[in-house]
């Protein structure tokens, strides 16, 4: 009973093949400019500018990203500067490094990640207004 060995929680791998991802900017490029896809695109390199998709952006641990990001769902693990907003939930996987501001309705953050901004937890697609989590707690 007092034997057994302690689980450590396992990452959370999101359910993604490499076919799966439609474009991939591998580690030692560089790009600057707008993104815009609508499939699952996988950034390795260095990126400034704007990204914007429905779907899903993957920030690899050797990616350096300045940018402003709207997109579905973000999953980071290198280093971002900029602004994100993410309309389904954003995961921060070590050893991830954010400076900047957040905004979506489910977050993710695992240990070892450094995160320096403002978080704003939204209701998700149904919220259209720019009320706060306190402002809506507080008309409860």
């Amino acid at each position: 009973m007092f034997n057994k060995k302690e689980k450590r929680p396992m990452r959370k791998e999101t359910p993604i093949e490499k076919s799966e991802i439609k474009a991939f900017l591998g580690p030692g490029s560089q790009f600057e400019g707008k993104l815009v896809f609508n499939e699952i695109v996988r950034l390795d390199g260095a990126f400034r500018g704007e990204v914007t998709s429905h779907d899903t952006l993957i920030v690899g641990e050797s990616a350096d990203i300045q940018a402003d990001i709207q997109v579905g769902t973000l999953i980071l693990s290198g280093r971002f500067k900029g602004n994100i907003k993410a309309k389904t939930r954003v995961e921060l996987r070590a050893p991830a490094q954010v400076d900047g501001s957040l905004e979506t309705p489910a977050l993710s953050v695992e240990d070892g990640v450094t995160l320096n901004g403002t978080i704003t937890m939204t209701l998700g697609e149904s919220a259209t207004d720019d009320t706060s989590v306190e402002d809506r707690t507080k008309q409860k």
